[in-house]
């Protein structure tokens, strides 16, 4: 190994062994009446890598103290390794440890990590993202046109009752009326001035 392996902050000490599973997911879908069946391709499933290592007295404690603190918060880590080089993973989370204690070997301390790959959330979709531009500007047409409408509606309720117009005139007409009677004496006497035929 030429790099160590590093999950979070924490380098992992004394490592003997390490390996990773990668697979691809299928959905079968058998055909009637065809030799085979149809695989659909969901992608890959997260990736697990497994970590064993011994450890040697003093280390114990520290280490112990470090993988289980790791472990009890649950949060993706990082993780860098020569096994992951050339795979998309970035993230892990500690999904099991096991430790075992031999008396055959009284200052050893066997410990099996294993991760299973945690990659990012996507980000969180747009809500208009699928809308066309043009149809938001086609849906703001409509609003204003709904709204000239609306405004013209609302003038032809203050338009006034035209079934009789001389109210809207009042006290003009008797004016008019007035004027008009005094062309008859003025005509009258026109024809007496010019005489008439």
């Amino acid at each position: 190994m030429t790099m160590k392996p590093v999950l979070g902050d924490w380098e992992v000490p004394r490592i003997q062994r390490m390996r990773t599973d990668e697979q691809r997911r299928f959905a079968e879908l058998p055909v009637p009446g065809r030799h085979g069946s149809l695989l659909q391709d969901l992608n890959s499933a997260p990736a697990v890598i497994e970590i064993q290592g011994s450890l040697y007295r003093e280390e114990r404690s520290t280490f112990l103290a470090n993988v289980r603190e790791k472990f009890g918060q649950g949060a993706p880590l990082t993780f860098v390794a020569d096994i992951t080089e050339a795979t998309d993973i970035q993230y892990v989370v500690i999904e099991a440890l096991a430790f075992e204690e031999s008396s055959h070997f009284p200052d050893q301390t066997d410990y099996f990590v294993k991760l299973r790959e945690s990659p990012p959330p996507p980000p969180p979709p747009d809500p208009l993202g699928g809308i066309d531009a043009g149809l938001l500007d086609a849906a703001a047409g409509f609003v204003d046109g709904v709204t000239d409408v609306l405004d013209a509606i609302d003038a032809l309720a203050n338009v006034p009752d035209f079934s009789d117009p001389s109210a809207l005139l009042g006290g003009t007409l008797d004016d008019v009326t007035g004027a008009v009677s005094q062309l008859a004496s003025i005509g009258t006497l026109l024809d007496d001035l010019f005489g008439a035929d």
